[in-house]
């Protein structure tokens, strides 16, 4: 079974590579982020002809995120992180798709740090480890996938002298991250590369794609159920280097069936 996280920086700009995607790499669960349109735009029609069913949970404009399944409808569990029922943002959904629990999640970037942003990054980062100690335990085999906007180490972004100041390298971000893999869960992508340069973002200037001066900061987390079932995992890099891209690559692992 392969399960994948994507975010494409908006569903409709970039439906063509979605599309593009699907069609060559087949997965059969695929979480994505910032789709950026209200739910009565997303294009189910396309995502249906394509051969998938989905759930979302949309936003004018900003954030957003869904969860496809191949040949199947998701089965929904939760919109929205509990914890502050005054949070509008569109940012986690949750499903289950062949007894895997499916958590999609898109972390807030926090920039500019500090400020308001920041703080809420991290208000949202201790939502978030609140209830992945829940799903954790949950019994199920479990994913957390998506956008976390974490670079988790020096090792996992080209140059971190210039992005220093950055959100998503800030000691109290990494410290969050550390927080939530202490409870048990396992960085796909680094349980199967050890010691490879692994990236998953490349912005749209000063020709990052192009000198590959990247920063891994999509991830798959698997509890304890799941880890057990890993095969592989790597990232789709063919579609960042596609016309009118996302600057998000796809990431995905392959898990044993049960």
């Amino acid at each position: 079974m392969k399960i994948a996280t994507f975010n494409v920086n908006g569903i409709n700009a970039r439906l063509p590579r979605l599309l593009e995607w699907l069609e060559k790499e087949s997965p059969d669960v695929a979480c994505l982020q910032e789709i950026k349109v209200p739910d009565p735009a997303f294009p189910l029609g396309a995502i249906r002809a394509a051969g998938y069913g989905a759930i979302w949970h949309g936003q004018q404009t900003w954030n957003g995120v869904a969860i496809l399944a191949k040949g199947a409808d998701p089965v929904e569990r939760r919109r929205g992180l509990p914890g502050d029922p005054d949070d509008t943002h569109s940012r986690y959904i949750e499903a289950v798709v062949d007894g895997i629990v499916i958590g999609c999640l898109y972390l807030p970037n926090g920039n500019p740090q500090p400020g308001p942003k920041f703080d809420y990054k991290l208000a949202w980062f201790e939502r978030l480890i609140e209830h992945a100690a829940t799903l954790y335990a949950c019994g199920m085999p479990v994913v957390l996938a998506g956008d976390y906007n974490v670079v988790p180490t020096d090792f996992d972004i080209y140059d971190p002298k210039s992005w220093k100041k950055d959100a998503l390298l800030q000691p109290a971000t990494r410290a969050a991250w550390e927080r939530l893999l202490a409870q048990g869960w396992v960085d796909a992508i680094r349980a199967c590369h050890p010691e490879e340069r692994i990236y998953t973002f490349w912005d749209f200037f000063r020709n990052h794609w192009q000198r590959n001066a990247g920063l891994r900061i999509d991830h798959l987390l698997l509890n304890r159920e799941l880890a057990e079932r890993l095969v592989d995992a790597n990232v789709d890099r063919w579609v960042r280097g596609q016309p009118r891209p996302s600057d998000h690559a796809p990431v995905w692992i392959e898990v044993k069936d049960a």
